[in-house]
């Protein structure tokens, strides 16, 4: 007879727990949204003078150099020299010891979209430091024992050359 009644009351309150649980989650993600825009600024401060451009989707532009080459657009190859770190620059990759630089074609998914993003701002021959929030670098999982989620990077770009697409 208890199972009767206990048996709707327990998928009700299941229920309720998912429903609590999920809204309770998105709070957490525009906490770490605010956390992650004061670590940014908190940086930028720390820069004093110099002037970083925020983007519509939140990507901070730096530009360090001015290039006199080719801009990319979505299509096109590009090959660049990078460093990325964290915003206390631990670094935790970069190909400034390779040879070659790297080379990916804008738009494809290869590369994380604040870094594509920040390239097609770029000229050939430019250097441009760019200020990632986590949802455009690594998102809310990072990468294990590497890069913790919700982190804002800096990622330092050198554009070596553009090719057009055909």
């Amino acid at each position: 007879m208890y199972r009767k009644i206990l048996k709707p009351v327990i998928s009700v309150l299941a229920s309720i727990v998912l429903i609590v649980a999920l809204l309770s989650g998105c709070g957490e993600i525009g906490t770490w949204k605010e956390q992650e825009e004061k670590m940014i600024q908190d940086y930028l401060d720390k820069l004093g003078d110099t002037v970083a451009i925020r983007k519509p989707s939140g990507l901070y532009y730096i530009e360090l150099r001015e290039g006199t080459g080719l801009s990319p657009v979505p299509g096109d190859s590009v090959s660049f020299f990078y460093k990325g770190m964290f915003l206390d620059y631990v670094i935790f990759d970069t190909n400034l010891k390779d040879s070659i630089p790297y080379k990916s074609k804008i738009g494809s998914n290869d590369l994380r979209a604040g870094v594509d993003e920040g390239l097609q701002y770029m000229k050939e021959g430019g250097k441009a430091r760019l200020l990632t929030p986590s949802n455009l670098a690594f998102g809310p999982t990072g990468i294990w024992g590497i890069i913790p989620g919700y982190t804002p990077l800096i990622w330092e770009i050198e554009l070596i050359s553009v090719k057009k697409a055909r």
